[in-house]
């Protein structure tokens, strides 16, 4: 192996766990809003495993901790996670994997970070080892970070008192900033907030949440319109 193949080795691997660093941060605070929302330490780290994908879980525990039904809770992490089709169409041709368990296992790995750290890649090679290594590195630093908040929430008498009611919006918040940065993104997200707003001294938790996607809808259809 060439010196320059060495190089970007090295580089995806730093970036990878770079990445699992800082998501292991959300982790923290998504573990702590969990057991503040009412769901246990156990059903808190399930999620984490088996629901992997951060703003949906967030939403998730965002509507339960507001009063919100469970159908409510999970069609809002539903609508979330469905931009993870997108993804996964993409990364299909990269990845082209064989089997159902390595189907699976990257089926599981797609998300926000991964697939933005293997197209970012100069060759099909490199963009698969970004891929499973900023997975991996996710998916460990995600689950002990959310295990670690989760138990420091659940010894905590009263999460209001420390201000994990706010936490929620604020780590949804500061998920979000980076993907305002297009006029049509940045449009939906003030329209949605708006409908939010609206609906929310009218209608049960949860629902307004669920009503605040059809602005985001319609700028999507419009701006599809647009481009054809």
């Amino acid at each position: 192996m060439n010196t320059t193949a060495v190089r970007a080795d090295r580089r995806v691997a730093r970036d990878a766990v770079a990445i699992g660093l800082a998501t292991g941060a959300y982790g923290l605070s998504y573990g702590a809003i969990a057991v503040a929302s009412g769901l246990s330490v156990a059903q808190a780290s399930f999620l984490s495993l088996f629901a992997f994908t951060g703003a949906s879980q967030f939403a998730l525990v965002g509507v339960v901790g507001a009063g919100g039904s469970a159908v409510a809770a999970v069609v809002a992490a539903l609508l979330l996670g469905a931009r993870n089709t997108l993804y996964a169409v993409r990364l299909a041709e990269l990845l082209q994997l064989r089997g159902f368990g390595r189907r699976a296992l990257g089926a599981q790995f797609v998300i926000d970070e991964t697939t933005a750290m293997a197209v970012a890649q100069e060759d099909r090679d490199q963009g698969r080892r970004a891929f499973w290594l900023t997975g991996a590195a996710v998916f460990v630093c995600w689950n002990v970070a959310t295990l670690i908040g989760a138990l420091a929430g659940d010894l905590i008498a009263d999460p209001a008192a420390l201000g994990l009611d706010a936490a929620f919006p604020a780590a949804f918040l500061a998920l979000l900033a980076p993907k305002l940065r297009e006029r049509p993104a940045l449009l939906a997200a003030v329209a949605g907030a708006a409908v939010a707003l609206l609906a929310t001294p009218l209608l049960p938790p949860g629902l307004p949440v669920l009503l605040a996607v059809v602005p985001a809808l319609v700028v999507a259809l419009w701006q599809r319109r647009v481009v054809r």
